[in-house]
């Protein structure tokens, strides 16, 4: 199994191992567009891996604060309290660039950046770039695929 992510597609295609197309999904990347520099919000390019899996058995939209379940669950009640919150939902995928000097060490590393793939709440648009550097999935989406890939698994990301 390996990811690819079209940024400009706003897709993600989770392929199998002779890299035929199994399942194909909408995502959010960067509103800021592509690229690796550390405090750009953007989304990084490049062979990457899934270095960690957060959050099995967590019910759809539980809410992540590093890493961890905060105890919460999303509402639209819950989301008028904190608009501006950048809402990390469901599950993480925790992504480790591979390429040295382009996405893994130094002021490029997408581990150190904490670029995630991971779920994201209703009123999100899902299809358009809107995140702050991460891949934003629908909460039934990143579920699905999560129990789809195990870690390690490759992640391209292209622009």
């Amino acid at each position: 199994m390996r990811i690819e992510i079209d940024i400009g597609k706003q897709e993600l295609v989770l392929k199998d191992a002779g890299g035929v197309p199994r399942k194909t999904y909408s995502v959010s990347t960067s509103k800021y567009g592509a690229g690796e520099k550390n405090g750009s919000f953007c989304t990084p390019r490049g062979r990457h891996l899934i270095r960690a899996r957060i959050g099995a058995g967590q019910p759809p939209n539980t809410v992540f604060v590093r890493r961890r379940p905060s105890g919460e669950i999303w509402t639209p009640e819950l989301h008028a309290c904190y608009p501006s919150r950048d809402w990390i939902l469901t599950r993480i995928l925790w992504l480790s660039g591979c390429e040295s000097r382009k996405n893994r060490l130094g002021d490029v590393d997408t581990m150190r950046r904490y670029i995630y793939i991971h779920g994201t709440h209703e009123f999100a648009e899902v299809g358009k770039a809107g995140s702050i550097g991460c891949i934003r999935m629908r909460n039934r989406d990143i579920i699905e695929l999560f129990e789809l890939v195990p870690a390690y698994t490759r992640v391209d990301i292209r622009s």
